[in-house]
This record gives C-alpha cells, structure tokens and sequence, in this order.
C-alpha cells in the first residue's frame, strides 16, 4: 500500500489551465469568434480608419491595389476598402437584427404551438405556408410596396426564418412537457406562464442559440443575394452585394473590385459557421459523449 501511495503521488497532477484548456477543446468556437471579434472591431472603427466610401474621384478610377488605396479603386474613383469595412457594418448589422426578430416572434409561437395543444395544428399550418414563400420574392413585393431600405430588408429575410425557429422550438417543447416534473408542476396547479418560464424555457436555449447563429450567416447571404439583384439595400449605401453587382462588368479588367467584398462575405459567412458549429458540439451533450 505505501508503494501504490507513494507511485500515485508521484505522479504530477493535471493542471487545468483554464483558457488555454478551454481553446484546446474548443478550436471551432475560437476561431469563428476571433474572426467575427476582428471583424466587428473593424466594422466598427470604420469612420476612423477610412474616409468617405462614396467620395467619387473621376481622375483615380480603377486603380489597382497600392500604398494609398490597400484595395485599388472602383470606377467611380472611390476607395474599395473604405466601402468594404463600410459594408461589414451593414451586413453585420442586417445579420444580427434578422436573427434577433426572427428568434424572439419564433420562440413566443414556439412555446405556445407546443406548449397549447388547441393552437397547435392552426399554427403550424400558418407556418407551413410561409416556409412555401421564397424570401427573394417576399422582398420583391416589399420593395415594390414599400419605398425600401434596410429596414424592409430586415422584415423581408426575417419572416422566412421564423418558421424554423418554431418548428425547433415546437419540438423542444413537446419533448419537454411530458417529462416528469413538467407533470408534476402541471399537477400540482402551477400557472401556465411560470411552467414555461421556469421548466420548458430553459430546455430551449441551447439550440436556439446555436440556430441563431446559422440565421445570422443566412441572413448575411441573403442580404448579400437582394442586394445584388438590385432589390435589397438602395446602392448609394455600399453593402458587399452592392459592390459585387456594380462591378460585375468589370471582373477581367479590375477584378479587385469584385474579389475584396466577395472575399470579405466568405470570411464572415465562414467565421459564423465555425462559431454555429462549436456551439452546437459544445451546447449537445449527446454529441459531446459520442465524440
């Protein structure tokens, strides 16, 4: 016994290194949130680091990338990466509202499609219905309804994703509200509201989490897609989309033009994915156990 005691004790214990540890086991969230901390930093300082994106300079049009202008000019002589940062704000800003509006009116029809029985088969036939209505064409008829905007934008991309947040959260809450002390709380004459609040509500979280962030690099596409068609944000606002669908024309003579904000659209997108996807394997438990 005191051979075995001393063996265990000679043994160095294992040092829990806490953020190192937390980076070794989770590499996908690291990195996409890296990506998206530089991003937003950058999208945010954007007055700060660059001048006006849409100052036009005839006598500088379609310079290529250089010491003054990092990512050349476009043809109408502006700076392209004064308008790419510009643009991150705005496709960083469409992506969270959309998952913001869409995860909050998704998760209240949610909760009462799987929570109230009688509503149940009415709700989810409104949503069937609306998953049917591609969003280009919803932003089509917003936009010719409306004078535009971002605003419609937002409203346009976020009410094809409200069906997904309800069915997700529709089945969460089937599968919760048999467990046994959901009954119990249901016999024992706890109100509705606190019985949701406190027992169903909490069983939600984690996978909306992890769809909000799916919703915010889906929104960023779409966003991306509207504004290339010309029916998404107006063009003296310079989006990515914007950027790409102006210069099209001009892809074998100042492909820069096109590469920057189209490469700009794939870092964000992927940085958003890699974030979505560490969460999911971090926020699963039965996903975790089988890794």
């Amino acid at each position: 016994m005191a051979a075995v005691l001393n063996t265990i004790a000679a043994v160095p214990p294992r040092v829990h290194t806490g953020l190192g540890e937390f980076v070794l086991r989770n590499p996908t969230i690291v990195m996409g949130a890296a990506l998206l901390a530089i991003v937003g930093i950058v999208a945010v300082a954007a007055p700060l680091l660059t001048g006006d994106p849409i100052t036009i300079a005839p006598s500088d049009r379609l310079l290529s990338p250089d010491a003054q202008h990092w990512f050349g000019t476009d043809s109408f002589g502006r700076d392209v990466f004064a308008r790419t940062i510009h643009g991150a704000r705005i496709s960083l800003a469409v992506g969270l509202c959309v998952a913001v509006l869409s995860i909050i009116i998704g998760l209240v029809i949610g909760l009462a499609a799987g929570y109230y029985r009688r509503v149940d088969g009415i709700i989810m036939r409104l949503m069937d219905a609306m998953m049917a209505i591609p969003s280009i064409l919803l932003a089509i008829a917003l936009v010719a309804l409306t004078k535009g905007g971002i605003g419609i934008v937002i409203i346009a991309i976020s009410l094809p994703e409200i069906p997904r947040v309800v069915r997700l959260v529709r089945s969460v809450v089937l599968s919760t509200r048999e467990l046994a002390f959901v009954e119990a709380a249901v016999a024992s004459g706890s109100r509705d509201f606190k019985i949701i609040r406190r027992h169903i509500l909490p069983s939600a979280v984690a996978p909306v989490i992890v769809l909000a962030t799916f919703i915010v690099a889906a929104a960023i596409l779409s966003e991306a897609a509207l504004s290339f068609l010309g029916i998404g944000v107006p063009p003296e606002i310079p989006t990515w989309g914007n950027m790409i669908s102006a210069h099209k024309l001009y892809l074998a003579r100042a492909p820069w033009t096109i590469f920057f904000p189209g490469a700009s659209l794939t870092v964000v997108v992927l940085a958003v994915n890699l974030l979505g996807d560490g969460l999911r394997d971090r926020l699963d438990p039965r996903l975790a156990r089988r890794m």
